[in-house]
């Protein structure tokens, strides 16, 4: 698959926790080996920026965002923000408790599910940032919807623990079905091993050829 991968980060198959994709650039944290960053870039089909968040070259943890804009939470370093500043993308800070923004929203350019637990203010700060409609909810019985699931413009994969309740409902705000399936050999926190964008996806090493197919069919490849 030209459009599909599958490498570790350093040893480390939660590839997801190191970066996020839009369909216009993908962020990864500056340790991710320069032999991976060109065929990062060829099956995203996006450039690539490395950069540090928080003091940690974890981007997907802290970092979340579309092609309008990426989110990223105030407790990132003054000098990280001045890093993003230098680079052509939008990025808006987000005043919360709730740091780890890419494990509490899933959203692509139309759309965000987010936690329950993030307030009114910040609810309206999201869907600002973002310019989305924003669902709060709950995926498979956790307040994580961005660590149960990958969605982009063209499809999504949740975590299989998810019920059919939520199922419909994400269905029915993005007009399609969606797959259910996991990561590195039954992750059901699929994001921690897959980064995807319209493009491709790349997947973590320990992905099986089963999974890579379920993630393959669920976005639309």
């Amino acid at each position: 698959m030209a459009h599909a991968i599958n490498l570790d980060i350093n040893g480390d198959p939660n590839i997801g926790l190191y970066g996020i994709a839009t369909d216009k650039f993908c962020l990864l944290g500056k340790t991710v080996p320069q032999k991976h960053i060109k065929k990062i870039e060829e099956t995203l089909k996006v450039p690539v920026y490395q950069v540090k968040l928080y003091g940690t070259d974890l981007p997907g943890i802290f970092a979340v965002g579309n092609s309008k804009a990426i989110l990223i939470p105030d407790v990132v370093f003054k000098s990280e923000r001045k890093e993003l500043e230098k680079l052509p993308i939008n990025f808006v800070t987000i005043s919360t408790e709730k740091t780890a923004l890419n494990n509490n929203i899933l959203c692509n350019d139309e759309v965000a599910f987010v936690s329950k637990d993030y307030t009114k203010d910040e609810v309206k700060q999201i869907k600002e940032a973002l310019g989305v409609k924003v669902i709060q909810t709950d995926i498979a019985g956790t307040n994580l919807p961005g660590s149960c699931g990958m969605l982009t413009n063209k499809g999504a994969i949740i975590n299989p623990l998810a019920s059919d309740a939520e199922v419909k409902k994400i269905e029915k705000e993005i007009g399609s079905e969606i797959g259910l399936g996991t990561s590195n050999l039954g992750n059901n926190f699929v994001s921690a091993g897959l980064i995807a964008n319209s493009n491709g996806f790349i997947v973590g090493k320990l992905t099986s050829g089963h999974e890579i197919m379920r993630i393959d069919e669920a976005l639309r490849f």
